[in-house]
């Protein structure tokens, strides 16, 4: 039986013609035609608002396109989530996708003893796609922007296990970078994970 992947497009740029919306579009192509159900939610087309303070996340309204955004993730067995590296961490589109979609009560549940986690029973994989060497990001600046989205978002909610692949050294090589990666995309898209 297919898994229901959620495919959550963190790109800020809404044209389609990025190494990241490539990834995502094989993924999502071997995900179906290996029976797998897939929604995507493109962060670019989203009205998301920015929050300003901690009343307005923990109480405030919640906008229409998160709540549907946030029906998708409850929908979801697996969630893929692709971004370009910016200043080291994610563009602030998504960050501000994140805090509006995992607020209290959505992803976790602060009344409930040790803050319960209400997205458990869901994996997820992270894709990240940057200037720079993969491996200087991995192992000089230790992953900072990653660790958190996967620890302080992901795990943090229940989601797990949450696996990552970082593609590094994309500007201007694009066949290269594409014969490599699109194929792997398109297997993990396969195996639903």
């Amino acid at each position: 039986m297919g898994k229901r992947i959620a495919i959550i497009q963190g790109h800020p740029d809404i044209s389609d013609h990025h190494l990241g919306h490539a990834l995502a579009r094989a993924y999502c192509e071997a995900a179906e035609r290996a029976g797998h159900e897939v929604r995507q939610l493109n962060v670019a087309e989203l009205d998301i608002p920015m929050l300003h303070s901690k009343a307005e996340w923990e109480s405030g309204p919640v906008p229409d396109a998160v709540l549907a955004a946030q029906q998708v993730i409850l929908w979801a067995d697996h969630l893929l989530v692709v971004h370009p590296l910016w200043l080291g961490s994610m563009p602030a589109t998504l960050k501000a996708f994140l805090e509006q979609v995992f607020r209290p009560g959505f992803a976790v549940d602060p009344a409930a003893r040790g803050w319960k986690q209400c997205l458990g029973g869901r994996s997820a994989r992270v894709i990240v796609t940057m200037g720079m060497p993969a491996l200087v990001y991995r192992y000089y600046f230790l992953s900072h922007g990653l660790k958190s989205l996967v620890r302080n978002v992901l795990k943090f909610s229940g989601i797990g296990p949450v696996r990552t692949t970082l593609i590094g050294t994309v500007e201007g090589k694009h066949e290269r970078i594409h014969a490599k990666w699109l194929p792997l995309m398109s297997r993990y898209g396969a195996q639903g994970r």
